[in-house]
């Protein structure tokens, strides 16, 4: 007897939504920045600003207009994604949406989440059908990815056909004005349709890994207090150099794991999709993942990166990362039929995930 061919979930339609609101570093020059205690920080702004690009490669990002809201964004990427694919939109039977803070309006510091983002998503994109079942998913920056991992399970199971998956924030409108790390910090969305696909060989989503640290690490991203004792409100902070060193230590075991588990090597992956949160970072992670191999020299090429104009867009970044790749917006990067991809995130939890994927 024959075997039958097996069911994987493929991507077939992608659309992302970048912001047309530059913000270059010369925007942050004039900001009163302080320390953790209070005190301001004496040192002249184009000095905070020229050592924040050699930390971080930034020199710009993009944020949402006033009017545009985190659910906006996210049906314009999904707008584009549904086209690209082609598909009748009352054919989808998931749709969702990773974010972190919801519909926080511009000069709101008060996340809007009830009713979730996923069916304001659905309305706006006009989608009658019943069973288009709609939930959002917070999972910190890796969001959108878990919420790949989750569609792929759907589609594996038989109980779906089509699933919409998003992610977007507006994570800029939660960064403290006295913070310097609200200079990492920028909007956008990105989205994906993936479908059922008869294959006689793996591909599409394959094997993932996922792994939470609440022990030592709860804290590493979290909401709290300004800066400044004067101002209200409770904004995005992050513990930098301990969040620096917890993905430098585990994201590499994440990603050998991962290409242990899909049966791969390094020499296999044509491109790795990673989390835009700080490009030293994540050149330094790069540079560990092939240690592990035995390998010195690391072929940065392997890591297509956005940060430098984008800044970090949390859920965003990884969806964005890929519709840019299949569209050939990213200079001297591209992927072809059969090309294995790496997509892996880290952020708030703190969460780590990676999968596989093998270009149709």
């Amino acid at each position: 007897m024959f075997a039958q061919p097996s069911i994987y979930a493929v991507i077939t339609g992608s659309g992302s939504y970048i912001p047309p609101v530059v913000v270059k570093n010369e925007a942050f020059e004039s900001s009163v920045f302080m320390n953790e205690d209070g005190s301001k920080i004496e040192t002249p702004g184009p000095e905070i600003t020229r050592k924040f690009e050699q930390i971080t490669d930034i020199v710009e990002r993009r944020v949402a207009p006033p009017e545009v809201q985190t659910s906006d964004m996210a049906t314009f990427a999904a707008q584009t994604a549904i086209a690209d694919a082609g598909i009748d939109p009352e054919t989808i039977d998931y749709i969702i949406v990773a974010h972190n803070l919801g519909d926080m309006k511009h000069g709101s510091l008060y996340p809007d989440i009830l009713p979730t983002l996923s069916s304001r998503v659905k309305k706006k994109l006009g989608i009658k059908s019943h069973k288009a079942v709609a939930y959002d998913i917070t999972f910190g920056c890796p969001g959108w990815t878990q919420a790949m991992i989750q569609a792929n399970y759907y589609i594996k199971s038989g109980d779906a056909k089509t699933v919409l998956v998003i992610g977007a924030d507006t994570i800029s409108r939660s960064s403290d004005p006295h913070d310097r790390d609200r200079m990492i910090f920028s909007d956008g969305a990105g989205a994906a349709i993936l479908q059922a696909r008869e294959s006689d060989t793996p591909v599409g989503m394959l094997k993932h890994v996922v792994r939470t640290d609440t022990e030592d690490y709860l804290d590493l991203l979290q909401m709290g207090p300004s800066y400044n004792p004067e101002q209200d409100g409770i904004y995005l902070k992050m513990l930098g150099r301990k969040l620096y060193n917890y993905a430098l230590t585990y994201v590499p075991l994440v990603a050998q794991e991962c290409l242990v588990k899909n049966g791969l090597q390094l020499s296999d992956v044509k491109k790795v999709l990673i989390h835009q949160a700080n490009a030293k970072m994540d050149e330094a992670i790069l540079k560990r993942i092939f240690r592990l191999y035995g390998e010195k020299n690391v072929d940065l090429q392997v890591m297509p990166m956005t940060i430098r104009t984008l800044g970090n867009s949390s859920v965003a970044t990884v969806p964005t990362l890929y519709d840019l790749l299949v569209k050939g917006k990213l200079e001297g990067h591209s992927a072809a039929s059969g090309d294995h991809l790496m997509m892996t995130s880290v952020g708030a939890g703190m969460n780590i995930n990676a999968f596989m994927y093998r270009m149709p």
